[in-house]
This record gives C-alpha cells, sequence and structure tokens, in this order.
C-alpha cells in the first residue's frame, strides 16, 4: 500500500475506509451508497459536465482536481482510490493511475463489462471516434449516440445525423437533428426511434451497460453498426468489473 500507510487489519475487523470515487456511472452511485450503507466515508467526484446529474450518496464534489497533481493532494486524507469513471474517461483514468502510484494509495479500476456481438450483428468495431467518422459511408442516416463530446468527429461528415445526447454539444453537424434525452431507453422507443428517422447506420461507443436497446434494434432491422472500442487501461492497474468486486477489496 505504499510507504506512510498503515498495515492492513486483520481479516474481518470492522474497518471505515475513507473513500475517494471517481464517479459519474450508474456504477459509481450503486457503490457510494453501499459504502455509505456500511458505515465508510465516502466521497464521489464528478466532473461537473452535466448541469443536473444525479447524485449519489455520501459527500461530492464537482469539478475535477486540476491534474495529477491536485489529485496527489486529494488522496493525502483518502485510504482507497476507485475509479468508477465512464469507460471512456481515458484522461481522469491515468490521472488516478499515477496520482495512486506517488502517493500509495490502494487504487481499485471498476469497468462494466463491453458488449460482445452475436451471430446477427452488423457491428464494425474502429479505435476511434475519428475512425468512425472516416466509415461513415456518404449519404448514410446517422444514429450517432457518442455523447455530446464525441460529435465534434463528425461535422465534416456528408451524411444527416440524429445527434442524442444528454446536453447539447459545442457543434452540430450541418445535417442533423439534436434530440436531448438520458437513457437508458425501451427497446420499443429505440425501434421507433429507428423507423421514424430513417436511420441506415449506428454509431456508438462500447459502453457497455444498459443503453444496449439500441444495437439490438440494429440487429432486429439488420442495420450495421460503428462501434467505438474502448481506450487501453494504463498498465498494471487492478480492474474489476462489479461493484460487489469493488467492496470486497475495500
Amino acid at each position: 500500500m505504499g510507504e506512510g500507510r498503515p498495515p492492513p487489519e486483520p481479516h474481518g475487523a470492522a474497518v471505515t475506509r475513507r473513500v475517494l470515487v471517481l464517479g459519474g456511472t450508474a456504477e459509481a452511485r450503486e457503490l457510494a451508497s453501499r459504502l455509505a450503507a456500511e458505515g465508510h466515508a465516502v466521497t464521489t467526484s464528478l466532473a461537473g459536465r452535466t448541469r443536473h446529474p444525479r447524485l449519489p450518496a455520501g459527500e461530492v464534489r464537482t469539478g475535477g482536481f486540476g491534474g495529477v497533481e491536485g489529485l496527489v493532494a486529494a488522496l493525502a486524507d483518502v485510504d482507497v482510490l476507485v475509479d468508477a469513471t465512464h469507460p471512456f474517461a481515458a484522461t481522469m483514468t491515468d490521472h488516478a493511475a499515477v496520482a495512486a502510484a506517488r502517493t500509495g494509495t490502494p487504487l481499485v479500476v471498476l469497468r462494466r463489462p463491453g458488449w460482445s456481438a452475436g451471430p446477427d450483428d452488423r457491428w464494425t468495431r474502429v479505435p476511434s471516434l475519428a475512425a468512425a467518422a472516416a466509415a461513415v459511408p456518404a449519404g448514410a442516416r446517422v444514429l450517432l449516440a457518442t455523447g455530446r463530446q464525441g460529435v465534434g468527429a463528425f461535422v465534416d461528415v456528408d451524411a444527416w445525423f440524429l445527434v442524442r445526447a444528454i446536453e447539447a454539444p459545442d457543434v452540430l453537424p450541418p445535417r442533423s437533428e439534436l434530440v436531448l434525452a438520458r437513457g437508458p431507453f425501451a427497446l420499443a422507443d429505440e425501434r421507433a426511434l429507428l423507423e421514424r428517422h430513417g436511420i441506415t447506420l449506428v454509431v456508438a461507443k462500447d459502453s457497455g451497460g444498459a443503453t444496449e436497446a439500441k444495437l439490438v434494434a440494429a440487429r432486429e432491422r439488420s442495420l450495421p453498426v460503428l462501434l467505438v472500442d474502448r481506450p487501453p487501461l494504463p498498465p498494471g492497474v487492478e480492474v474489476v468489473d462489479s461493484v460487489d468486486a469493488v467492496l470486497a477489496r475495500v
């Protein structure tokens, strides 16, 4: 656990941990709730990009840390750091790994499993948003479900876009329609959306979790999907795929 930190207590001892959760996901909210219920002192950090986020249990801080140095300073009063950010929040995950290594703070990365294609899915995996934009056929009618920060990669693509995001992006493709909505979405609604707008292609990130209804609806209509792969994790970090696994380590 690094120099200057006390040795672990005997197995089975009732211990209160000071846990900092880097949040913004449903898993982070569940984790904060269960940590608080077990008597741990939990603080969740939110990036502040969403104006009306769903708040977790425990203390909440908003606005980030100002880079690695700010996170290092914050870890002075933390026993365990949990990175439960979105699978595509690569910069925050990198900062967490560096700050944890410098301070000797135990770090656990919580990542929900990604999606796996079935035999009837027409998925093409691409390594980045830029690669997805380059692969969009001219004249396509695209459901763009990559979040507000990913829209900029598609502004010069010769296609029509139905852009769906929680909040309005800074830029939009010239031929587009914006839908502001927060998932997860029901399968029946996704079917109707694809039908109503004549969608011929779905572009999404491999976020995992309960937002896969759009992929099921695309499969039913035999529509192609461009799925952006997750960025790689920093080497050497401990990764788990469930809240239960995090609690076992805390």
